[in-house]
């Protein structure tokens, strides 16, 4: 009877010592919060980007800038926040990250042209990054013990609902009010977590930081920028263009210069060094395979279901659910096989997954499906990206000593940002191509005044189908519409290929990578044993 109620004690006790109220809840909610903004606002967008296009006339290149400026200003400040953060205080970084982002939230809403909206949405990636790195060590610094697990668990969870209702809140609130109020939406929630965290975050820092790197983070945020510049208008310039050719070469001299940067400084914003084990390499590898292959697909889906089967913004969100619903419900499970399996075998699972989904969906779509057997396809990839969310930084963080967490983690988000600019610009070099090369064959000869094709491939990529086919009579402009759904679907089923090859790619050097040894799960002993 003794061990019984010594038992139900301790079991009294458990969710007390993790139960978190007071201060510290509210640093939890100020700390979700903020996330849960950033993860919406990143996954709302794309659902927009063809009301985007059509109120504003612009192009393909125009409005993938709207994504990638965003992604490549958050990808290039993520680890110098970090180590702001860290020197000037994160309490402070935090709230100035917030302004920020809510004040360029308004100019994005407000925005009267594609070059003021691209120029708000880097301001916004700049906001974000800030308030992102400072929330997470806020979290960190807060939270000791058995409350941290729950705390990052709770963390966790808010990341995956806001992944989940991306698309379908982008969608709704697009066919509501417009695609500003995707914008405007942040600045009455930014306002309501300044004064959250104002009243509730206390400050702290590091003691032991030192100079900041400048070098680094000048050189890294400008290579990237340069290199991500060429591919995107590479689409229009021509890749032997000189434009084209100077920028990525600016960026390759840049990227040299950042290596040798880091390797030559005590305290480097990166240590290149950690790269020299396999196993973060390979994790490394992996995380670039899952950014450019599976969470790519936020972007590019949302565009095929409105391009290819005619769904408004509010359709195409509640469509995205197959993908986004497994990024939220799989980690659930992957925390059962974690006790059985090595992350080794974990992420060669993830990516052969998300592999075979994208292959599968382009097979159906070459098929001519419709979007029921479509949306197995996405759900199947969606698993694959679940089973990798969580997996490819839990293996990195596997090999790296507590002391430089920090970096790791830095490292492993800013690889996540890069993969996924990097994807949507070089997939969105295959979808143009591919579809200019459909539509060029499909109208040879034709005797209609048709524009020329690269206008009409800007238009119809960019979801902006009126743009296409102004000034025709309205059986033409029916016959061209169709000849566009066509041709952005074989697009399309090239984009996802691509995809399926940089997941397989990915799988076979991760596995040959990573070391089963060193990410086998770590064996359960009960308290109290002599294990």
């Amino acid at each position: 009877m003794a061990s019984i109620e010594s038992g139900s004690a301790q079991a009294a006790a458990r969710p007390a010592a993790t139960r978190i109220s007071g201060r510290a809840a509210r640093v939890l909610l100020s700390v979700s919060g903020v996330s849960f903004m950033l993860m919406l606002d990143s996954n709302v967008v794309a659902v927009s980007l063809p009301a985007i296009a059509r109120s504003l006339g612009t192009s393909f290149a125009d409005i993938e800038w709207v994504v990638s400026a965003y992604i490549l200003s958050f990808a290039a400040c993520l680890m110098p926040a970090g180590a702001l953060a860290d020197r000037f205080g994160r309490r402070r970084l935090m709230l100035s990250g917030l302004v920020v982002f809510t004040l360029a939230s308004l100019l994005c809403g407000l925005a009267p042209d594609a070059r003021i909206l691209n120029a708000a949405r880097t301001l916004q990636g700049i906001g974000g990054a800030l308030q992102l790195s400072a929330a997470l060590a806020v979290l960190g610094h807060v939270f000791r013990g058995p409350q941290r697990a729950h705390a990052f668990a709770v963390w966790g969870t808010v990341m995956g609902v806001a992944v989940a209702l991306g698309p379908v809140v982008g969608g709704a609130v697009t066919a509501a009010f417009g695609w500003r109020w995707v914008f405007i939406v942040n600045v009455p929630v930014g306002i309501a977590l300044l004064a959250l965290s104002l009243s509730s975050v206390e400050e702290s820092s590091d003691p032991d930081a030192r100079r900041v790197d400048l070098a680094g983070m000048l050189l890294f945020g400008s290579a990237l920028f340069l290199i991500v510049w060429a591919m995107i208008d590479a689409n229009t310039a021509g890749w032997g263009s000189r434009s084209t050719l100077l920028r990525l070469a600016g960026g390759a001299v840049l990227a040299v210069g950042f290596v040798i940067a880091e390797r030559v400084q005590a305290r480097p914003m990166v240590d290149l060094a950690l790269f020299r084990r396999r196993t973060f390499l390979g994790s490394s590898v992996a995380m670039l395979g899952f950014a450019a292959s599976a969470q790519v697909m936020l972007t590019y889906l949302p565009l095929y279901l409105q391009n290819a089967f005619g769904f408004g913004p509010a359709a195409a969100g509640l469509r995205m659910l197959p993908f986004a619903l497994p990024l939220f419900i799989v980690p659930r499970a992957t925390t059962a096989l974690a006790h059985r399996m090595s992350g080794r075998t974990l992420l060669g699972a993830g990516l052969w997954i998300t592999a075979s989904g994208n292959a599968l969906t382009a097979w159906l779509i070459a098929g001519h499906a419709g979007y029921a057997a479509v949306a197995v396809g996405m759900a199947w990839t969606g698993c694959g990206a679940g089973l990798l969310n969580g997996e490819t930084a839990k293996v990195a963080m596997s090999v790296i000593p507590p002391q430089r967490a920090g970096m790791a983690s830095g490292i492993g988000a800013t690889l996540r940002f890069v993969g996924l600019v990097v994807g949507i610009t070089a997939l969105g070099v295959v979808l143009v191509g591919r579809t200019r090369h459909y539509l060029a064959a499909a109208l040879a000869g034709a005797t209609r005044p048709y524009a020329p094709v690269g206008t009409l491939v800007s238009h119809i990529v960019a979801g902006d189908p009126a743009g296409a086919t102004a000034g025709l009579s309205p059986a033409a402009a029916r016959g061209l519409q169709s000849l566009a759904r066509a041709g952005f679907a074989q697009g399309f089923v090239d984009v996802l290929l691509a995809a399926a090859t940089v997941a397989a790619v990915s799988a076979v050097l991760s596995w040959l990578l990573v070391s089963h040894e060193e990410t086998l799960p770590v064996p359960h002993h009960p308290s109290g044993s002599n294990a």
